[in-house]
């Protein structure tokens, strides 16, 4: 792995929590979404201080390079938390559902009772 790399990416790591921690601040990022992105950032800076871990992995795993591994790993961790986004938002979208169909029904109810 590049020098030129490992500082890129100690810097957007360090960038990235920092960017986390703010909005945490300003209340518009829940904390336990918050702790993926900061364990990524942290797994990410670790890999670019300690570049002899991702050489042994790649190594023993059978990827040609270090970064591959790294890009590898990422793109999995991505896939797996946008599916996972994916059905917390599918999850949510029933429940808004659900919810206006009961909203309509006792307006309507209300509706009927008055006019009674």
């Amino acid at each position: 792995m590049s020098l030129t790399l490992r500082i890129f990416l100690i810097i957007v790591s360090f960038i990235s929590i920092i960017y986390v921690i703010r909005r945490i601040r300003k209340a518009k990022l829940r904390i336990d979404y918050s702790l993926f992105w900061i364990i990524v950032s942290v797994l990410i800076m670790f890999l670019a201080i300690f570049p002899g871990v991702a050489i042994k992995l790649a190594t023993m795993m059978g990827v040609m390079s270090a970064v591959n591994l790294i890009y590898l790993v990422m793109i999995f961790i991505l896939l797996v938390h946008n599916f996972t986004m994916t059905m917390k938002i599918s999850s949510l979208e029933s429940k808004i559902n659900n919810l206006t169909e009961e909203v309509a029904i006792r307006e309507k109810m209300q509706n009927d009772e008055n006019q009674e």
